[in-house]
């Protein structure tokens, strides 16, 4: 009977946890990675909830402890639901190397310019760690190579600066065409996770080649988020490049 009672309040608090955490940090009531940290909490929270509500069951089958029965019940269903996503989360996450800066030029990578003063950046070093990243994500994702693109960089530019101030989440910060360079923070749609990125257009043989790196604030590995958001990008470009 206790076992039911806990696992009930156990759940209602696991399921409040992530309401928070999700909540908090999409209407930024808390800072993402707050927000992020509860609701992971609550996913744990969850798990016992269920392990709770399992043992309460069973107790529960005794007449004498039935009045608890939905208590156990409650448990297990918010339980199970919180259970179900941290397993889902934990296996989409699988694989992915826990770095958070990726670029598609390890050796000459696009630097940042204007991203160390913004004020969340502040004390922050933002230049690339060869050999922290490097290897990392050359086994993580194979090759990642820069866009190339068959015009002139000036056009090219052109072109990029266009498509990057359409991306959704996208705020643009700083833009060079002397140096064919844009700098910009990403805002991730759930927890509004902030990422800084640079694109660089340079010349290359045939036409331009697009060089980009984005780099996450917080955390130490991003679960693929700039990896995905460097080929989400290409393959917007490419479907709006001139054929």
């Amino acid at each position: 009977m206790v076992a039911a009672w806990v696992g009930f309040f156990d759940a209602l608090i696991a399921a409040a946890l992530v309401l928070a955490g999700i909540v908090g940090a999409h209407f930024r009531f808390a800072a993402p990675f707050l927000g992020f940290q509860l609701f992971l909490f609550g996913l744990l929270f969850g798990v016992l909830g269920l392990i709770l509500g399992l043992i309460g069951l069973l107790r529960t089958r005794h007449p004498q402890f039935r009045t608890a029965h939905g208590r156990a019940v409650v448990a297990c269903y918010l339980g199970a639901i919180l259970t179900a996503l941290l397993v889902y989360l934990a296996t989409g996450a699988k694989g992915y190397p826990a770095i958070n800066d990726i670029t598609t030029d390890v050796d000459n990578p696009p630097e940042f310019v204007r991203a160390g003063s913004l004020p969340q950046n502040q004390g922050r070093n933002l230049t690339y760690d060869k050999a922290t990243y490097a290897d990392r994500q050359q086994q993580g994702y194979g090759a990642l190579r820069p866009l190339q693109l068959a015009m002139d960089p000036d056009q090219a530019f052109k072109q990029v600066s266009t498509a990057a101030s359409d991306m959704h989440g996208w705020k643009i910060t700083y833009e060079d065409p002397k140096t064919r360079t844009i700098e910009g923070v990403a805002t991730t749609r759930l927890f509004h996770f902030q990422d800084d990125f640079v694109i660089q257009v340079r010349p290359a043989s045939g036409g331009s080649e697009v060089e980009m790196r984005s780099k996450s604030r917080d955390g130490k590995g991003d679960v693929g988020a700039n990896y995905k958001r460097i080929t989400a990008f290409f393959r917007t470009l490419t479907a709006s490049a001139p054929k």
